[in-house]
This record gives C-alpha cells, sequence and structure tokens, in this order.
C-alpha cells in the first residue's frame, strides 16, 4: 500500500510539475507576442508620429493684439458670449519661456478656463528682446511696460482694477506690480512664485546654482549682453537630467502608439524648446537682488530708487503652488501670506510640478475651476 501512494504521489508530483511548466511556457510565448504585436503597433504609428511632430498646434485659444510696445504685445482672447463679470484678467508671464503655456492645447488651458467662468482675459506676450534690450531693467518692465499694458485694459472696459495672474517669474512681478499700484488690482494670483528667495534654499538647484560664490552674474552679463536662451534651455535641462536626457525617450518609444500621449508630448517638447534670451540688466537686478540677497522679502527692495513695500498689497491674494515643484519650492511662494497686508489670503497647492500647475489634466479637473471660482466671488458682475 506504501509503495503504491508513493508512487501515486510521485505521479501527481510529475503532472503539476508538467502543468507548471506549459503555464510558464505558455506565459512567455503570450508575452513574446504582445511584444511583438506592440513593436508592430510602434512601426505602424511611425508616420502619425511624424503628423505629430510636424503640426503640433500650440495657443490655440483665439485672440487678437490690444496693444503693442516694441517687441511686446498684449494678446485679447475672444469670448463667443458676452463676459459676465466687470473685472478683466491680465496674465503676466515670466521672461524666459514663451507665455503660451497657459494656452497650451484646448483641454489644457488656463486662458479657458478664465474665458468659461465669465472673465475677459489678456496675457502679456513679451517678445523677443534684441540685443538694443540689453539694459532694460525690472523698473522699465514693471513701471513702464507692465503698468501701460494694465492701463490699456482698465480703459478698454471702463473698470478701476483688475484680477492680475502671475506665473512663476511673472507672478514675482505681479507682486511688486501689485505693491506700486494697490488701486490697479482687484485681486492678485500668484503661480510657483518666488517671493521668499531664502525659504526653501535646500530643495532648489536653482538657490544653489545663483549662490554668488558659484556663479558670477556679473561676468555672464557683461560677456553676453542678453542672457542666451541656450544657457537658460541648458540650465532648466540639467536640473532633472534622468528624466530630460533619459526617461523621457524612453516613455516616448514605449507610448508611440498613444495619440493622445504623443500630441501631448510634442505640444511640451514644443514649448520647452521655444526658449528666449533675456534682457542682461533685468537678469543681472533678478539674480543679484531676489536669489543672491532676497530683498523681497526682507522689505529692502527697491525699484529705481522706490522702495516695494509689500504690506502695501490689501487686496485678496490666492497663492498657487505645486508640490512636486523643483524650480519654486511651495515655501518660497507661500511666504507671500505673511509679507502682505491682505486679510483675504488663500493658499492652494496641487499634486503636480512646476508646469503641470497650468498643463496637467488634475489641475484642470478640479483645480482650475476652484481658483476662477474664488476669482468669480470676489468680483462685480456686468450688468446688461
Amino acid at each position: 500500500m506504501a509503495s503504491t501512494s508513493t508512487t501515486t504521489d510521485a505521479a501527481a508530483a510529475a503532472a503539476g510539475f508538467q502543468r507548471q511548466w506549459f503555464e510558464q511556457a505558455l506565459a512567455q510565448q503570450r508575452a513574446a507576442y504582445e511584444a511583438t504585436l506592440k513593436m508592430w503597433s510602434r512601426l505602424f504609428a511611425v508616420p502619425r508620429v511624424m503628423d505629430w511632430a510636424r503640426d503640433v498646434k500650440v495657443g490655440t485659444t483665439p485672440s487678437d493684439v490690444a496693444y503693442e510696445e516694441d517687441t511686446l504685445k498684449l494678446l485679447h482672447y475672444r469670448r463667443e458670449a458676452p463676459a459676465v463679470y466687470r473685472e478683466p484678467i491680465l496674465i503676466c508671464y515670466a521672461l524666459v519661456n514663451r507665455p503660451y503655456i497657459v494656452d497650451l492645447q484646448p483641454d489644457r488651458s488656463v486662458v479657458r478656463q478664465l474665458l468659461a467662468r465669465g472673465f475677459e482675459v489678456y496675457l502679456i506676450d513679451w517678445g523677443v528682446p534684441s540685443a538694443a534690450d540689453r539694459s532694460m531693467t525690472l523698473t522699465d518692465y514693471v513701471d513702464g511696460l507692465m503698468r501701460n499694458c494694465a492701463e490699456v485694459v482698465l480703459k478698454r472696459h471702463g473698470a478701476q482694477a483688475l484680477h492680475l495672474v502671475g506665473y512663476c517669474m511673472g507672478g514675482t512681478m505681479s507682486t511688486i506690480f501689485a505693491a506700486r499700484n494697490p488701486d490697479t488690482v482687484k485681486t492678485l494670483t500668484t503661480m510657483a512664485a518666488p517671493i521668499d528667495f531664502a525659504a526653501g534654499a535646500d530643495q532648489t538647484l536653482v538657490s544653489f546654482w545663483s549662490n554668488p560664490d558659484y556663479f558670477d552674474v556679473d561676468a555672464l552679463v557683461d560677456a553676453f549682453g542678453n542672457v542666451p536662451a541656450t544657457f537658460l534651455q541648458a540650465s532648466f535641462a540639467m536640473m532633472k537630467p534622468v528624466q530630460n536626457f533619459y526617461g523621457k525617450y524612453l516613455t516616448f518609444f514605449e507610448k508611440m502608439d498613444d495619440d493622445k500621449f504623443m500630441e501631448n508630448y510634442f505640444a511640451m517638447e514644443k514649448w520647452s524648446n521655444d526658449n528666449i534670451p533675456v534682457a542682461g540688466e533685468t537678469f543681472r537686478e533678478f539674480v543679484k537682488k531676489l536669489y543672491q540677497r532676497n530683498e523681497l522679502a526682507r522689505n529692502a527692495f527697491t525699484l529705481g530708487d522706490s522702495p516695494v513695500d509689500l504690506r502695501r498689497i490689501t487686496c485678496p491674494v490666492q497663492i498657487l503652488t505645486a508640490t512636486a515643484d523643483h524650480l519654486v519650492p511651495p515655501c518660497q511662494s507661500d511666504a507671500l501670506k505673511d509679507l502682505v497686508g491682505s486679510k483675504d489670503v488663500k493658499l492652494r497647492g496641487l499634486s503636480a510640478g512646476h508646469i503641470g500647475l497650468s498643463v496637467s489634466s488634475k489641475a484642470h479637473k478640479a483645480f482650475w475651476p476652484e481658483v476662477t471660482q474664488w476669482l468669480a466671488d470676489r468680483s462685480g458682475r456686468v450688468s446688461y
């Protein structure tokens, strides 16, 4: 009996081994088959990928040029219906990249979110500074160009004040503008805007790289005049070298047959490679006064000979940050809350990166509807 039982167990074990071997071989065959199909799917997608690369469209919301000055263009976005709210919105982006990141694609557009809520929307396109613009300072931009744009917007709509939205460096400039022109600004919304440059200095390479012990901004500006776009682009790329020089291309290969991914990929690639130079003196001033000496947060910053006191900002303030921001840690933006004279301050954080704050799908599902509702709640309605 014992011999029979042993034989039965051995047979069962052999059968189990054969079944396991067969299932493993079948799984490997299935994986190889699926990998082959995926490879062919990628190869067949190549013509479509070429089309996406050639025909990528960005900044597609219809607009008109409301004002021009030198290289600057003030864009006014067309509405399909009359505005609901009295105060228009003026968006100020950084001087470093193109501003169409706030209108990258129809389904990832801050501009369209604001239009949908019922606002008149304007965007400052700084243009590309020429060699003659190397001497332009922050005073020229904030007290000159920004003020001129604001006056045009207010005059066109017969408004007393406007909603000012500033992104990144443009948020810093918007904050300075609001302190200089408190009666002109109905609300101030900053997006990933550095204010306290000493906060979170160990969380971003920008603070380390701008340290005067390692970076001679005078030598750079004196040598080149305007800071070259190639220098800025290379610096941004080196902040995430693995992702920018390896990871994104691997993901590209894996998702070549995903049309939506390709559309988004080439839109972002177009924007991230569309860098522009920065006026030399403005760059020198921004690095020295803000990154190196943190004058704005210390209440020591001057625009020309005039002091800039953030306590003069008494309008409602909305501070938007991205928790995974590798350029501007949230603490650099949130510091504004304790520096302004406003009683109505709202902090909002989104689980995204610096650019994801404006283009990620999660930002447009819930985050931006809440942001635009906050603005609407602090606006006067138009009577027709």
